[in-house]
C-alpha cells in the first residue's frame, strides 16, 4: 500500500520543529502549571534586598510636608502673648500717633500737626514733645497752645449763614460768631475756609482737620458758586474781562463762569460766578477793580454741597453719603 502524505489544512500552524520549516521559532518560555504558587522572594536573585510587602512602611504613618517647606517645626501652644520682637504684630494698646491725635481734635492736618510738634509747642503729660512718631494713650493729657487737647469724633455741620456773623472760633471785638448759632454742641468745631462779616450763604464746619485742609487748599480747586448783586448794571464787556482774567494787588484772579442770573434784559445787576480761588474778599475786589460796589453777596454751592432746605441761620449734620463724596472727591 503506497504511503500518502496528509496534506496539512490551510488554516491550521505548522507545529513546531516540523519539516519543511524554514526558519525555527526562538524558544519562549514556559507557562506555569495553573493552580501553582508564585516563586518566593528568596528564590529570586534579583528581589534578595528587597523587604517583604508587609514590612514596608505604611503611607498614612508617614509625616506629610507641606508645599514650600523644608522642615515639619513642631506645635506650639498658644500663650496669648504677642511677640513684640514680630514687627507685623500690632499691641491694641489703644494708642496712636501724636500728629493724628492732633488731627482727629480738629487742630491741624497730620502734615501741619508734624510741623507743630517739631516745633515744640505741643506737650503731653506736661513734657514738651518734639519726637516724630510719639504715641499716646486714653490717659495722656494732649496740652497746645495752653489749652487741653481730647480727641472726638468726627463731626460735619453745614450751615447757611446769615449776615452780621463772622466765621471765627472767637472774636476780640465781641462780634457774635456762628459758633453761637450752634448751641449747646458737644463737640468742637471750627468753620471750613470764610465768609466775610457781611456775606451769607453756604457754610461748612467741621472738627477733621484733614478734610478741611483739603477742601481749602488751592491746589484741590474747590468750586465755590456766588449770587451778586451789584449798585448797576454789568455790562457785557465786563463780564468778558471776568472770564478773562486780570492782576490785583496779590496775583492774576479770573473767574471760571460769569453770567447774569435774569433773562431781564434792562435787569442785568445781578450776577452769578463761579470760581475755584480762596482769596480773601476775591469776589468784592474783582468787582470793585471794574468799577462796581457788592450790594449783597450769597454763596450758593460749595463742593457739592447747596443751602437746599436750609433757612438763613439753620444748620444740620451732613450724611454718610455727603461725608463720602467729600473725602472721595477730594482726595
Amino acid at each position: 500500500m503506497e504511503n500518502r502524505r496528509r496534506k496539512p489544512n490551510k488554516d491550521s500552524k505548522p507545529s513546531r520543529g516540523a519539516r519543511g520549516s524554514s526558519k525555527a521559532k526562538p524558544a519562549t518560555k514556559s507557562r506555569r502549571p495553573s493552580g501553582s504558587e508564585k516563586p518566593s522572594i528568596d528564590e529570586n536573585s534579583n528581589n534578595e534586598s528587597r523587604p517583604s510587602r508587609d514590612a514596608r512602611p505604611n503611607r498614612d504613618d508617614k509625616p506629610r510636608r507641606k508645599a514650600g517647606t523644608y522642615t515639619k517645626a513642631p506645635l506650639r501652644k498658644p500663650t496669648g502673648k504677642k511677640s513684640s520682637n514680630n514687627p507685623h504684630t500690632k499691641a491694641n494698646d489703644g494708642k496712636m500717633r501724636l500728629n493724628k491725635f492732633l488731627a482727629q481734635a480738629g487742630i491741624a492736618s497730620r502734615r501741619e500737626a508734624d510741623t507743630l510738634i517739631a516745633a515744640g509747642v505741643v506737650k503731653v503729660n506736661g513734657e514738651i514733645i518734639t519726637e516724630m512718631g510719639f504715641k499716646v494713650g486714653p490717659t495722656d493729657k494732649v496740652n497746645y497752645g495752653g489749652e487741653s487737647i481730647r480727641s472726638e469724633k468726627k463731626v460735619y455741620l453745614l450751615m447757611n449763614k446769615p449776615k452780621d456773623f463772622i466765621t471765627t472760633v472767637d472774636d476780640p471785638f465781641g462780634r457774635r460768631t456762628v459758633l453761637q448759632l450752634l448751641g449747646k454742641l458737644k463737640e468742637r468745631v471750627y468753620p471750613v475756609g470764610r465768609l466775610d462779616r457781611a456775606t451769607t450763604g453756604v457754610l461748612m464746619l467741621t472738627n477733621d482737620g484733614e478734610l478741611t485742609k483739603k477742601l481749602t487748599h488751592p491746589k484741590f480747586g474747590i468750586k465755590k458758586i456766588y449770587n451778586v448783586h451789584l449798585d448797576k448794571n454789568v455790562t457785557s464787556n465786563h463780564l468778558q474781562h471776568l472770564l478773562d482774567g486780570f492782576e490785583l494787588e496779590d496775583g492774576f484772579t479770573k473767574a471760571d463762569v460769569a453770567a447774569y442770573v435774569t433773562s431781564n434784559g434792562d435787569k442785568k445787576n445781578q450776577v452769578g460766578i463761579e470760581l475755584h480761588s480762596g482769596k480773601n474778599r476775591i469776589i468784592r475786589r474783582m468787582f470793585e477793580h471794574l468799577g462796581y460796589n457788592v450790594v449783597k453777596l450769597d454763596r450758593v454751592f460749595f463742593a457739592g454741597l447747596t443751602k437746599k432746605d436750609l433757612a438763613r441761620g439753620q444748620w444740620r449734620f451732613l450724611s454718610e453719603k455727603e461725608v463720602g463724596l467729600l473725602k472721595m472727591n477730594q482726595g
